[in-house]
Formats: structure tokens, C-alpha cells, sequence
């Protein structure tokens, strides 16, 4: 009898522990398919994005064109939109332009706001000028443990290539010059003199969430 209710015990362990290690390789297969169908999902975006979109043929791509227009009216014009004559959209967000960092395989869609719902979908727009305008852009997209979005900055190093594509199609090549850990209340280094050149700023949590990587770049 002892035996009997001895066997069933283990029956019952063992249940359970089928039981669990199914459901974690059903959480890491959902992990990864979700990142998969993101992954995919915004690098068309990004690819048809830069195709949408026509140069300027009087602007060298590796330069901000010379204007004394406010960049922030730039920003709203009218004519900085798709062919289609309104921003475009990714996943009914819609978007300022796209970031690249071929290092880390990061190709994202801009949101031109932050929710809680649209830094679910990709990375947005902060604060700042505009995307490629002077002064100092900061973008900020969630760590996750699948690797989406800003996961992969910690492996980012000083001398490491961004892209960025605004809605003139225009598209700049950042140097990244900086990378250092600080508190998720720190915004001192936001408005900063970039000496008339375009930076841009990426951040998000640390892997613990206990503080924020920040890393600086900027056009030359």
C-alpha cells in the first residue's frame, strides 16, 4: 500500500514536471516567433520606407543641408512626407523615419510619439530637433529578453555606424562617440551643445531595469 501511494506521488511529480517544462518551451517559442514576425515586419517597413522615399538631389546625404528654417517646421511640412502625401504609418503609428545599425542587425521604424503601446511595436521619438536636424534627437525602445528593439545597444561600441532616414529621405551616417550607464531620472545630457552637427541619443534599461544605457552619436 505504501508502495501504491508512493508510485502516485511520483506519477503526480512527474505530471508536473512535463507539465512545466512544456510551458516554458511554449513561453521561449513564443518569444521567438514573436520576434521573428517583428523582426521581419519592420525591416519591409524600413526597406519600403527608404524606397518611398525620393533625395534631394541639391543635399549630400552625409551633410545637413544649410537652411534658416526652424527645424521643427521642417519637421511638419507638408512636403517631408511619402508619396502618398501623409507620413507614413507602421501598425497605425505613425512615423518620423527609420534607424539602422547593421552591427547589432537593427532595423526599426522612428514612432514619432511614446505610449506605452507604441514602444511595444518599435522605437520612438523622445525628444529633440527631428530626426537629422542640429542638436541632440533621443530615441528610446524597450530591452526585452527576446532581443527586440534596444536589447542588443550593450553590445554596441565607441566607433560603431548608426543610419537614419527622415521623411525627406534624407539618410545620415552617426558615429557613436559614447556609451555609459545612469539613472532613469537623468535627462542632463538631452540638451547639450552638439556644436551645430546632428546627434542622435539611444536609450533603455539596463538588463536588472535598474538604470538607463545611453548612447550618443553624431553626424561629422
Amino acid at each position: 500500500m505504501f508502495e501504491s501511494k508512493y508510485g502516485k506521488v511520483l506519477t503526480i511529480i512527474l505530471v508536473i514536471v512535463i507539465l512545466a517544462l512544456l510551458g516554458l518551451i511554449g513561453f521561449f517559442a513564443y518569444d521567438y516567433y514573436q520576434k521573428y514576425v517583428v523582426t521581419k515586419d519592420t525591416a519591409e517597413f524600413v526597406d519600403s520606407f527608404q524606397g518611398d522615399m525620393t533625395e534631394d538631389d541639391d543635399s549630400d546625404n552625409n551633410e545637413i543641408a544649410d537652411t534658416d528654417e526652424n527645424p521643427l517646421d521642417r519637421l511638419n511640412n507638408a512636403n517631408l512626407t511619402s508619396s502618398s502625401g501623409q507620413k507614413p504609418k507602421y501598425k497605425g503609428f505613425g512615423t518620423l523615419g527609420t534607424i539602422e545599425i547593421p552591427v547589432i542587425k537593427l532595423k526599426y521604424p522612428v514612432l514619432e510619439k511614446v505610449t506605452k503601446k507604441s514602444i511595444e511595436t518599435a522605437v520612438a521619438f523622445l525628444y529633440g530637433t527631428g530626426l537629422n536636424e542640429p542638436g541632440n534627437t533621443v530615441i528610446i525602445g524597450h530591452n526585452y529578453r527576446n532581443g527586440l528593439f534596444f536589447s542588443n545597444n550593450k553590445k554596441l561600441n565607441i566607433g560603431d555606424k548608426i543610419f537614419i532616414t527622415d521623411l525627406s529621405g534624407r539618410k545620415l551616417t552617426y558615429t557613436i562617440y559614447n556609451k555609459f550607464e545612469t539613472t532613469p531620472e537623468d535627462t542632463s545630457f538631452y540638451q547639450r551643445d552638439t556644436g551645430g552637427k546632428a546627434e542622435v541619443t539611444l536609450s533603455t534599461c539596463t538588463d536588472d531595469s535598474k538604470a538607463r544605457l545611453i548612447i550618443l552619436a553624431r553626424n561629422e
